[in-house]
């Protein structure tokens, strides 16, 4: 075990970007856990949208991280030393933590991953930790997709939409992925099985939606807000439905977002809305788990790592969730289990 902890650290709130002096890295002794805690090592850092809310002091779900705090984050890790029953030395866990190598946890923020299988430890937390979960809670809880309906999911090349892309399929739905490149579209059209794809970046999408979902849309999966949440509210079928699972469009904004333009169709087609944050199903993970290594076992549900080597790097690699240049699930790998 090393002798020093490297931890990142917020130092300012972000205006627009996130900037390289929104976060420092700094070298600090390793904590000693109490009564009722352990002391675990970091495998891996999950990278999400929502890092940016929670450096933000924006109106949130969670209390914001305060300036000067270590920066949270969704992790993995190996413990070290324990003063809980609930884990022991060696135990895999994964929760609630921060960016740091070494980190004290306890019942209440992080749990042990489980019996995962022959899936290695790094697809397992990078599916099933949080994005997995989300996708499926959000889709099936909210959407509702019926065998046959049309799904339309947006980010459908990001970690959670290629998930809830190929759900809708496995649910026998028609499915079209919005995702920012020629090679995204094919990925999720070839090799995920949706059924068609369309680049927000290049094509007009109105058209695209109109030619790629012909009996409307029944559910649209809501990753980004902004000019496609208002292009699809134009297509939406009566009484469709439309999770809200984040608003990426619009987490580096520096002034008010304005939209949706077309609100009263909400009315007019007897929409359903609804925000979704996995928090409200946590007592319900054990039915995503089972649910999502089934499919993973038979090959129908695939997953694509996109990990930065290294805690030293997760500042930049955090920011290229908001310029769309990366595939599948943004972590970091800091050590191997």
């Amino acid at each position: 075990m090393s002798d020093t902890n490297r931890v990142w650290r917020l130092r300012k709130r972000p205006v627009g970007e996130i900037t390289d002096d929104v976060l420092s890295l700094e070298q600090e002794a390793i904590p000693e856990p109490g009564e009722g805690e352990c002391l675990f090592r970091l495998n891996y850092l999950s990278l999400d949208p929502t890092n940016r809310i929670w450096m933000s002091d924006m109106e949130q779900y969670m209390e914001p991280v305060t300036i000067n705090a270590p920066m949270r984050g969704v992790v993995c890790g190996t413990v070290i030393k324990s003063n809980t029953p609930e884990f022991k030395a060696g135990d895999i866990v994964s929760g609630i933590g921060s960016w740091a190598d070494y980190q004290i946890g306890s019942p209440a923020t992080v749990g042990l991953l489980g019996e995962v299988g022959d899936v290695p430890v790094i697809d397992a937390f990078g599916t099933l930790a949080l994005v997995g979960p989300t996708a499926y809670f959000c889709l099936l809880e909210i959407g509702d997709p019926q065998p046959g309906e049309t799904v339309v999911v947006s980010t459908a090349a990001g970690a959670v939409g290629c998930l809830v892309g190929q759900i809708a399929k496995i649910k026998g739905c028609h499915v079209v992925g919005l995702t920012g490149s020629d090679e995204k579209c094919q990925w999720i059209t070839g090799e995920l099985g949706f059924n068609a794809a369309i680049n927000y970046k290049t094509e007009n999408v109105a058209e695209a939606l109109a030619k790629t979902c012909p009996n409307g849309i029944d559910v649209y999966f809501d990753n980004v807000g902004g000019k496609i949440l208002d292009e699809c509210l134009k297509q939406m079928n009566l009484h469709g439905r439309i999770p809200t699972c984040g608003l990426i469009s619009q987490y580096n904004a520096t002034e008010p977002v304005p939209g949706p333009y077309n609100y009263d169709l909400i009315l007019m087609h007897r929409l359903k809305i609804q925000g979704f944050i996995i928090l409200d199903y946590m007592d319900r993970y054990p039915e995503a788990t089972e649910a999502l290594i089934g499919w993973m076992k038979e090959g129908r549900l695939k997953a694509r790592l996109d990990v930065s080597e290294g805690l030293e790097t997760a500042l930049q690699a955090v920011k290229k969730l908001y310029t769309g240049e990366n595939t599948g699930k943004l972590m970091v790998r800091v050590k191997d289990v």
